[in-house]
């Protein structure tokens, strides 16, 4: 593998584009350090009048923008080579710049709630106010639930410690847990790691897949006491902060962040369960196409359709995915020959870079995309899942004040799996072989099976350890395991479910940012209701519109834009129909 100073620089970000020099980014982390210290004086006389309060919070974003400039560029720096001390010691200054920055803006934050509603609505009238409208209104609506000034304060420096089940979490599993060695395809025995665990999950020969599955979820069945220790404390936790907070349940907490009736959630649990015919049809396919007696939970990831020669280069991918997206119209078109012709998309592997892929959006600059490009299809799809976020970003930077410009993460999966939808429904139009045509309707499955059912079945595992534990039930290692299984037994019926997938849950991360997960599966659905009104109407006007509106409206508001309302279970029902009808006709080509 190549190091990053032998890459190609056609296929690498161009960091100028964000600093034209190393002088730049030294004069950027000064004057922004300065400058967070100034806030201090504008937060002593915010209140005093209206001038003073539009004062304050123009400076906050101005500062904003540019603390969060730098720790973009320090995040890319360690993302495109995290073994260059330089680029160490920069993402270590620019986080420790937002540490310092976030710390004041939690008074900023706490101060504009305490105002009284008379001064408050008095500062507000006035044709300034506009572009502040949505965020201070999004500040005030917590109001029933803030703390004291110094608790806020003190609850933003607890903060770090509350992490702690996490970090302690991310540690073990990335760098302290290990796994005994496994039988490969060759027959011999090779490493098992968390890196390649799919590659023996996804195994043609079942014996293979079978033991990796065993030894990896029973390597953490080994530490099950004390990965249960560490999830029933952040529990504990979000129920204690959701009870002096003043909410009913840590879901709502979690949700009240976005403004989310947790009818979303509640629906999307019943839709997935009010569809789980489809599934227990989808496991009966499997089990048949696999020539199995039974089928078991590590039959699931190995593909049913034999290998086709899919592949394709990066030039290739560009053409493709261009031509999948055309619905979304000459502009979003001519920024997708931007992404690529301006070098915002990092392209290929090399040491020291970030595994995976992600977009990053940069206010006032461009998006940032990282690849790890192999020239296969999933790759592509890579490609336009990644411009999907980029677009995202893209418009809404444009659009919106930076004050409004971010989107919420509830939404941020949407425009990303809308480009996939409309590249898979492309390739079906086009593809009349009856093996690739399979393993695009395969893939397609396997997106329904991972991201809606799977989700939803870790979204409903959170709900259920946090009613527990808010009735007063021990979240120990049997509990855990036991409300797990129970689920497992219910999503997956007709499946064999052995021991060791009692222990799945504790290898999945997400469960460490709570009542995260189910917004995969909302975005999933929502973004499949999109694309298929898009091509069937060949209007993307409202989708396009969504794009642009950033966060100066709430999601479930925003997403009403583009045509799907989530309070209402339309969505997830009509997304898990598709998924019948794909797994309909998947089982007739096969």
């Amino acid at each position: 593998m190549k190091n990053r100073q032998e890459m190609d620089p056609a296929y690498m970000w161009d960091f100028t584009d964000l600093y034209p020099s190393e002088e730049e980014v030294e004069k950027a982390f000064s004057e922004t350090g300065a400058q967070i210290e100034g806030l201090d004086k504008l937060l002593e006389a915010m209140d005093k009048d209206r001038e003073s309060f539009f004062a304050c919070l123009d400076g906050f974003m101005t500062v904003a923008e540019k603390a969060e400039k730098l720790a973009i560029y320090g995040m890319l720096k360690m993302s495109s080579d995290a073994s260059d001390p330089s680029s160490q010691e920069t993402e270590d200054r620019s986080r420790r710049l937002m540490v310092s920055f976030s710390q004041r803006m939690s008074v900023l934050n706490t101060r504009i709630t305490a105002m009284d509603d008379e001064k408050a609505a008095s500062f507000m009238d006035c044709p300034e106010a506009q572009k502040y409208a949505h965020y201070v209104e999004d500040i005030r609506r917590r109001r029933p639930h803030m703390l004291s000034e110094e608790m806020e304060v003190f609850a933003a420096k607890l903060s770090d410690f509350a992490g702690t089940p996490d970090n302690a979490y991310s540690m073990f599993t990335d760098s302290d847990l290990t796994f005994p060695d496994t039988v490969g395809d060759d027959g011999k025995m090779h490493p098992l790691t968390n890196g390649n665990f799919n590659i023996y999950r996804e195994s043609r020969s079942r014996g293979v897949r079978k033991e990796a599955f065993e030894k990896y979820l029973g390597e953490y069945g080994r530490y099950i006491n004390t990965f249960a220790v560490l999830y029933s404390s952040l529990v504990k936790f979000d129920n204690l902060t959701a009870s002096e907070r003043k909410f009913s349940s840590a879901m709502e907490s979690a949700l009240f962040e976005n403004d989310i009736p947790t009818c979303v959630y509640t629906n999307l649990v019943d839709s997935v369960h009010a569809n789980l015919g489809a599934m227990k049809k989808y496991l009966a396919l499997r089990k048949k196409v696999l020539g199995l007696e039974e089928i078991d939970m590590f039959d699931l990831y190995v593909p049913m359709v034999s290998d086709v020669d899919m592949s394709v280069p990066f030039s290739d991918a560009r053409e493709l995915v261009k031509a999948a997206l055309a619905p979304l119209g000459d502009e979003y078109l001519q920024l997708l020959d931007r992404a690529f012709d301006e070098k915002w998309m990092d392209v290929y592997e090399n040491k020291g870079k970030r595994s995976g892929a992600f977009s990053c959006g940069v206010y006032g600059v461009h998006p940032f995309v990282l690849l790890n490009y192999t020239d296969t299809l999933d790759d592509a799809y890579t490609v336009a899942h990644e411009l999907g976020h980029s677009m995202h970003s893209y418009f809404s930077d444009r659009e919106q004040d930076f004050v409004n410009h971010d989107y919420a993460i509830f939404v941020a999966e949407v425009a990303s799996t809308v480009n996939e939808v409309l590249l898979t429904l492309y390739l079906l139009d086009r593809e009349k072989d009856p093996a690739r045509r399979a393993y695009i309707l395969n893939k397609f499955a396997e997106g329904f099976r991972t991201t809606v059912y799977r989700q939803t079945l870790f979204a409903e595992f959170e709900q259920k350890a946090h009613e527990a534990a808010d009735a007063g039930t021990a979240l120990n290692a049997q509990n855990l395991c036991g409300i797990y299984r129970d689920l497992v037994g219910t999503y997956y019926e007709g499946a064999q479910i052995p021991e060791v997938m009692k222990y799945e849950w504790s290898y999945i991360p997400h469960f460490y940012s709570p009542f995260y997960v189910y917004q995969y599966a909302t975005g999933f659905s929502s973004a499949v209701a999109i694309a298929r009104r898009i091509r069937e109407t060949s209007d993307a006007s409202g989708y396009l519109r969504f794009l642009s509106l950033g966060g100066s409206v709430y999601p479930v508001e925003a997403l009403r834009t583009a045509g799907v309302d989530l309070t209402l279970p339309d969505a997830v029902d009509d997304a898990l129909k598709l998924f019948e009808k794909t797994v309909d006709e998947l089982s007739a080509l096969l």
